[in-house]
């Protein structure tokens, strides 16, 4: 028996110079971060592998770790010839990584986390990309950038995006290099190279990697990071996530938060992998205080509680980082969670998603997917709804959630998501810097109001398009502390303000674009701003026994 059992430097010199490099993981989730770390120190002491180009299913890293790790060295060394370039849904916790491809030191690209995570399907399949209308009229349509967010990327176009059309309907290519080398992680490896995920915080894209990387024309190798070995034979076959005969070599990893830990800040938590299921009382996080936040995550449930009534059954949905957050807080103390399942883009079904650098895993779940499935159940609008944050708004009702000049997190999984979710709720204070809004006896009052506009001519990025969310025909909110607007065929109109609110003054003075404001504005409920709970629960059981 030939054994796959190798030293890192033994196998990661074999790796040839402008390989493309397929490189699995969630932050920290999944991460080969011993073998970028390895891949890196073969360079520097041998000069190779070099001007290589490294696509990534999402952020394979946190700061100063996995490949963030690899950009701190390479700018402390102002050594840049290892990496040509990326292909990156996510920046935001790879800063180092950002800082090369805003420097324009090596090509960047972003795509969507769901875009990038069938690409490598649709690669190891044989086919060209791609084909879909997610992104049609934002940032990754060729006529607004392509997805290319640095000179270098323009110049050299190693990932591309062509408009396509087809029946007199437009369509976009998403297209890019086919990988050769496959890095992966998983957690325990036999001795012929069948390899589990059982610890791991989500299974993500790693199967669809590795077949990236060994389809023809050019069958490359994959190289799998593990905790732990086992006999031959010995990994229960339904638990066996990638087979041996497409795994080349296998290398053990030490067990540390550095290179191999569960998540970023978690070695290995049995509720994480699913091999302990916590009590429920114990994932039920704290009763949110009144504030604005509250207010508006409160909306977002209202919203949801209807779409329960209405629709007479449960619901699937998708809750974005910051302020959709906490719609699951509001949804546990309304105790209407029975009737609302939560997803989570890297593929848990359910229980509490953990936030900040962890966030990917989950406890309390009770099913998972791989991210590509999940992101199937986003892109044709399995979910019945999401709710997602927003930094900009224009008058068309595009947003942008995160670009600024100078800043370049990455669209992530926002552009997926919000593309499929037929009901679409944005969540954002209105306006942002300092401020101070105190929500108190059943209304709002504006002590001092932010100084920077969220609802602007034009936003900096086009990251979700209105118009063509229009054209399909969405239902879309904008929940904010003050004022909740929908998106119709003539742009932003004004559906809801809050009690005691002056249109004038606090609302239409603070944008850069007039809504369109009808003769029947209503009032936001008192109830968003009481101190008591909303009797959620009671709306649903009421419609539910008609």
């Amino acid at each position: 028996m030939l054994s796959k059992i190798v030293e890192p430097d033994e196998v990661l010199r074999r790796i040839r110079d402008g390989s493309v490099i397929a490189v699995s993981g969630f932050n920290m989730i999944a991460t080969p971060a011993y073998l970028l770390n390895k891949l890196y120190d073969s360079y520097l002491i041998s000069g190779h592998p070099k001007n290589l180009f490294i696509i990534a299913e999402t952020c394979p890293g946190t700061p100063g770790k996995g490949l963030d790790l690899v950009g701190k060295k390479m700018i402390e060394s102002k050594d840049y010839d290892f990496l040509r370039g990326v292909l990156i849904p996510f920046y935001g916790w790879v800063p180092n990584i950002a800082k090369l491809v805003e420097s324009n030191i090596i090509e960047g690209y972003n795509w969507p986390i769901g875009i990038v995570s069938h690409w490598f399907r649709e690669v190891a399949a044989g086919r060209p990309g791609v084909l879909t209308k997610v992104g049609l009229g934002s940032m990754f349509d060729p006529r607004y950038g392509g997805g290319l967010i640095n000179g270098l990327a323009e110049e050299r176009k190693t990932c591309r995006v062509d408009l396509v059309i087809i029946g007199e309907e437009e369509y976009l290519m998403y297209k890019c290099p086919k990988p050769n080398v496959a890095l992966i992680r998983g957690t325990t490896a036999d001795e012929i190279g069948n390899i589990s995920m059982e610890h791991e915080g989500a299974l993500l894209n790693v199967l669809a990697i590795v077949q990236s990387a060994k389809a023809c024309p050019e069958k490359g190798i994959t190289i799998a990071q593990v905790k732990r070995l086992a006999r031959a034979g010995s990994i229960c076959p339904r638990n066996v996530h990638v087979p041996a005969p497409l795994v080349d070599y296998v290398v053990v990893a030490p067990e540390t938060l550095d290179f191999h830990g569960q998540t970023d800040n978690i070695l290995y938590d049995p509720t994480i992998s699913g091999e302990i299921i916590p009590p429920e009382k114990t994932l039920r996080s704290s009763v949110l205080q009144l504030s604005v936040r509250k207010v508006i995550a409160r909306r977002i449930a209202l919203e949801l509680a209807s779409l329960v009534a209405s629709l007479g059954r449960p619901i699937l949905v998708n809750f974005g980082i910051g302020i959709p957050a906490n719609v699951t807080s509001v949804i546990a103390e309304e105790g209407i969670d029975e009737f609302i399942y939560t997803t989570v883009e890297s593929g848990p079904f359910g229980g509490v998603a953990l936030t900040g650098s962890d966030f990917g895993a989950s406890k309390g779940y009770f099913a998972v997917v791989p991210m590509a499935d999940m992101f199937t159940n986003y892109e044709g609008g399995i979910i019945d709804a999401a709710s997602l944050g927003f930094m900009q708004v224009d008058e068309s009702g595009n947003v942008n959630p995160a670009f600024l000049p100078g800043r370049m997190p990455g669209a992530g999984g926002f552009p997926v998501i919000a593309f499929g979710a037929p009901n679409l709720y944005f969540a954002g204070e209105f306006t942002a810097g300092e401020r101070k809004i105190e929500v108190s006896g059943n209304t709002l009052k504006i002590i001092k109001d932010g100084n920077v506009i969220k609802f602007v001519k034009k936003v900096y990025k086009i990251v979700y398009s209105g118009d063509y969310s229009v054209k399909k025909g969405q239902k879309v909110l904008f929940v904010t502390e003050r004022a909740v607007f929908k998106l119709g065929d003539k742009g932003i109109e004004l559906a809801e303000v809050a009690p005691d609110i002056d249109i004038e003054k606090e609302i239409l003075a603070k944008m850069e674009f007039k809504p369109r404001i009808p003769s029947n504005v209503e009032y936001m409920s008192k109830e968003l701003f009481s101190e008591k709970p909303m009797n959620l629960r009671g709306l649903i059981n009421e419609a539910l026994r008609r």
